[in-house]
């Protein structure tokens, strides 16, 4: 096979391109600015800038239930969220390694697919959360308009047991959105605080 010196040439000149191009896309991402969020109950969570407090009506469309998230924040879009609960389900023994299975199982119920990226119990400043980050599909329903394609999201969950109540942060984006929001969300997590 004989390769024209023109269609080589080419292919370099769109390596030594898009190498430029990637070079600077990397040297001008600004490092992330967090914003520091006191909520009820002793709970603190640094949150990236570009997320907003939602407002009460927001919160009320966006999460219906009888107990209003402790906060709950988005961005410009409304695509990306993080939230911050107390959960209804009590472990009065504070047991985190039954609590893990339970919380797996209740979160692989409630999607079509759940691909786990990591799962674990980790220490974060002295206390023992519970976290699940996984990709999510949830099939779309062919017969309903509007509803046919599949929703796939990017989800970091963390649980905190305590004696008297769960509190639990949730940060979710699409999944095309991963990449971008993936290392910011871990970070998040590591910055929670509770008294």
């Amino acid at each position: 096979m004989q390769v024209n010196k023109t269609t080589l040439i080419t292919s370099r000149t769109l390596v030594k391109t898009t190498a430029l191009l990637l070079l600077f896309f990397l040297t001008s991402l600004a490092p992330v600015k967090w914003v520091k969020s006191r909520l009820a109950d002793g709970v603190t969570v640094s949150v990236p800038e570009q997320l907003t407090p939602m407002t009460p009506e927001d919160m009320a469309q966006r999460f219906p239930s009888v107990r209003a998230p402790l906060g709950a924040f988005t961005n410009a879009d409304r695509v990306t969220d993080f939230s911050i609960n107390i959960s209804a389900t009590n472990w009065p023994d504070a047991d985190v390694e039954l609590a893990q299975k339970f919380f797996k199982a209740s979160l692989q119920n409630l999607y079509d697919r759940v691909d786990m990226i990591s799962e674990g119990i980790q220490p974060i400043h002295k206390k023992k959360f519970i976290y699940f980050e996984f990709e999510s599909r949830i099939s779309g329903d062919r017969r309903r308009e509007g509803l046919s394609d599949p929703v796939l999201k990017y989800t970091y969950i963390q649980y905190l047991v305590q004696k008297n109540r769960t509190l639990v942060f949730t940060f979710s984006c699409p999944k095309d959105l991963q990449v971008e929001w993936q290392p910011v969300a871990r970070e998040m997590m590591k910055r929670i605080r509770v008294n």
